[in-house]
């Protein structure tokens, strides 16, 4: 499929031009991304992808030296927060930014101790193994945390400092982005202001629509118990699929805390300005349909339930959701079951097979992120195989079958945001290469 085949197919399908209201004045456009969550498809293709803040852009390894400080403390740092999630937005030009935080986070605020080893990942001392300790885990409420981690003062910043902490960040990635109110409003948390290059991509991003959306999130039930239980990142997580078998009512006070716990931290982000949410589940595929079915998805369903509670600072309207996870094709119709708008998918699920599976719902995914080291002309045809997938699903929102790899070339993100935009002139920009701020 080529650029211009894209552009053309994209503006032949329902929802691409901008409309007409009932006078003959024309409707103020969505965002793409909000367009094709709603199931409707967009003049252009949506992309973002997961982890595109981080450890792939040189500029975040510079604020992280400048920093000098564990992740989950800066995540807390409300200016800091906002530089990040804006980075990959003005550099990629990318349908939405992404809250720059962790699903450990909302664990910090409710005075759990987790920190993020180096090579390693999350890892906690005391492991959630029988029923006395699910009691002791779920004394803990969110946002009530003595210290949920340190400022950039060297200050100790509590579990309620912590939420206003993200809804600050929130607000401020906002200011940037713009809403509906203040389309591309261009005043965020750089009091200098971003470079020429970074409004290019500021201004691809928020595309006909003229404000870009900010995507919130939060880690599945099923993904926070199994770290809890195992204490760290586990191939076959067993200490999980043990206490959820051995002890029922404690699964169930476990799974019924960590859902409220995750509902409430994408409620956070939603209620400063987040206009969709995502439920990641990492580890899902571990389980079989029947577990997943009977003691996993009514958790994740509550946690969207509970998201859903919240109203949008930036649109005035609960957040549509998307729930994603990995190695989870079996899973498919139990996901759709949990009640999200959207299904995400790794790169081992076939899109229009998968809407078919979820009930004609939108699909996101699912590149398979080790393209990205490819041939660029390898690495097309992959972009162009996704998209055309993509058609056979009423929208598609087009995305990574996982997280962004930290070897990946930034420049390489960014032409493939313009392919799949059909964007020759943002192509030209990606291969020009990035000059902004570090």
């Amino acid at each position: 499929m080529s650029i211009s085949a894209q552009n053309s197919d994209g503006a032949d399908r329902p929802g691409a031009g901008p409309g007409t209201a009932g006078n003959g004045a024309a409707r103020p456009q969505r965002p793409a991304l909000l367009e094709a969550l709603a199931g409707r498809r967009p003049a252009r293709t949506p992309v973002w992808f997961m982890r595109q803040a981080g450890r792939s852009l040189p500029e975040y390894r510079a604020l992280r030296e400048r920093a000098g400080a564990p992740m989950l403390d800066v995540c807390l740092w409300p200016e800091s927060a906002a530089q990040v999630t804006l980075q990959p937005v003005r550099r990629h030009g990318v349908d939405a930014a992404v809250l720059f935080s962790d699903i450990m986070v909302p664990l910090r605020l409710a005075g759990v101790e987790v920190r993020i080893e180096p090579g390693t990942g999350p890892v906690l001392d005391a492991p959630v193994r029988d029923h006395a300790d699910v009691r002791r885990l779920t004394a803990h409420r969110y946002g009530q945390a003595e210290r949920a981690g340190t400022g950039p003062d060297g200050d100790p910043i509590d579990g309620a400092a912590g939420v206003e902490a993200i809804q600050a960040a929130a607000r401020a990635v906002v200011a940037e982005l713009g809403s509906p109110r203040r389309p591309g409003a261009g005043i965020g948390p750089d009091p200098a202001g971003p470079s020429a290059r970074a409004r290019a991509g500021l201004a691809q991003s928020r595309g006909a629509a003229d404000w870009t959306p900010l995507l919130g999130f939060g880690g599945a039930p099923f993904t926070l118990a199994a770290y809890l239980a195992e204490g760290r990142p586990s191939r076959d997580h067993l200490a999980a699929r043990t206490l959820m078998h051995a002890d029922p009512a404690a699964w169930d006070e476990l799974m019924t805390w960590a859902a409220h716990l995750t509902g409430r931290f994408m409620a956070t982000q939603v209620h400063a300005g987040a206009a969709a949410v995502q439920l990641f589940d990492s580890w899902a595929g571990s389980l079989s349909a029947a577990d997943y079915r009977e003691k996993v998805a009514p958790y994740s369903a509550l946690a969207l339930d509970v998201a859903r509670e919240a109203v949008s600072a930036t649109t005035g309207a609960p957040a549509p959701t998307i729930h994603f996870a990995t190695r989870a094709s079996h899973l498919l119709p139990e996901l759709h079951r949990t009640g999200a708008d959207v299904v995400g998918l790794d790169e081992c699920s076939e899109l229009g097979e998968a809407s078919r599976r979820v009930g004609g719902r939108p699909v996101q995914g699912n590149l398979n992120p080790a393209l990205l080291g490819a041939p660029w002309d390898v690495l097309a045809r992959g972009v162009d195989a996704c998209l055309e997938s993509g058609l056979a699903a009423p929208a598609h929102v087009f995305n990574l079958g996982h997280g962004v790899p930290p070897s990946t070339d930034p420049n390489v993100l960014t032409r493939v945001v313009a392919r799949v935009h059909g964007a020759e002139d943002w192509e030209h920009t990606a291969l020009t290469g990035w000059d902004g701020e570090a």
